[in-house]
């Protein structure tokens, strides 16, 4: 079930700008249900195919980053833990990247404003920078996640322990994304979407380009997160063939402790799935886990991952 099949559908026009979990829901939906979302671009439609980088200067930023949303899912509890499917994505054919002034890694070396549209053709293995230049396509949502237990509004900016401004590259189709809830149905949004992306989103965008996704929810109340992890079920997308990862993370203001949060997620995931005491766990981590900078672009939190291979554990 993808595109044009789900049990329920988020019109683009049904879409907010913060995370509250005084939000009415705009549906319901039982735990198996899928959902199909059809975002909006991070300008929030404030560029187009016709924009150029003076009309960034012009960008309203109260409108950008807009999620779609958000789905109540019943049953759901504080402490529970959402998943995630990521079943399909689609293209809408257009999408941009910027230098935005005073945003980014490097802002202070790059004051300019810049802006770059992009071809995405339906189906192509990729997309063109320039002549000889060819960027691979592996379409995913930046922004994904549930509201927040604390009264909002909180900005859809940066990422936080329940999802957020994740811009985590490697939840394309086919991988799992586990949200700890905070509050009762969760309350799940979706935006932001991404063509392509590098790990750490150094200058602030990636390809941004709308599109539609299509999602579905299961409760897990067999998993204990506080921050969100995920699954990824080959080497590349639409691999089957080799077991994937499964990566916790962490969420923090600086990149040791949110390396930290993401190790510390990981022992006690191992702990819980296999024989192996936290000693054994943490040790096991530093021979065979991967560190990887998800996001270091969207102030005041960074994304640090902790990748371990599933194939290395055989019950």
């Amino acid at each position: 079930m993808g595109i044009g099949s789900c049990d329920h559908t988020i019109h683009e026009h049904q879409h907010h700008h913060t995370w509250d979990r005084d939000l009415a829901p705009v549906v319901e939906v039982d735990d198996g249900a899928s959902v199909e979302f059809d975002t909006t671009d991070a300008s929030g439609g404030q560029l187009d195919a016709r924009s150029t980088a003076a009309d960034l200067a012009r960008v309203d930023f109260a409108r950008v980053n807009p999620v779609s949303g958000p789905v109540y899912v019943r049953g759901a509890r504080a402490g529970d833990v959402l998943e995630v499917e990521i079943l399909e994505l689609a293209m809408t054919g257009w999408g941009w990247t910027a230098l935005i002034p005073g945003f980014g890694l490097l802002a202070d070396q790059f004051p300019d404003p810049w802006l770059k549209h992009w071809a995405l053709a339906p189906g192509a293995p990729t997309a063109t920078f320039a002549d000889g230049i060819e960027v691979p396509v592996a379409p995913f949502p930046g922004t994904i996640g549930l509201a927040p237990p604390t009264p909002g509004p909180h900005s859809t900016v940066p990422p936080h322990p329940w999802g957020g401004n994740l811009d985590v590259k490697h939840l394309t189709a086919g991988t799992k994304l586990y949200l700890p809830v905070g509050v009762d149905g969760g309350l799940f949004s979706v935006g932001d979407t991404h063509a392509a992306q590098g790990d750490g989103e150094v200058c602030g965008t990636a390809i941004e380009s709308r599109m539609r996704i299509a999602l579905r929810f299961r409760l897990r109340r067999d998993l204990r997160l506080t921050r969100p992890a995920f699954e990824t079920f080959g080497a590349a997308p639409g691999d089957r063939a080799t077991p994937g990862s499964f990566v916790t993370t962490g969420v923090a203001a600086d990149l040791l402790t949110a390396s930290r949060e993401a190790v510390s997620a990981q022992i006690d995931h191992l702990t819980a799935t296999t024989r192996l005491d936290a000693t054994e766990a943490y040790a096991l981590c530093s021979v065979a886990a991967d560190l990887r900078i998800h996001e270091l672009v969207d102030a005041p939190n960074w994304v640090v991952g902790a990748w371990f291979p599933k194939g290395i554990v055989r019950h």
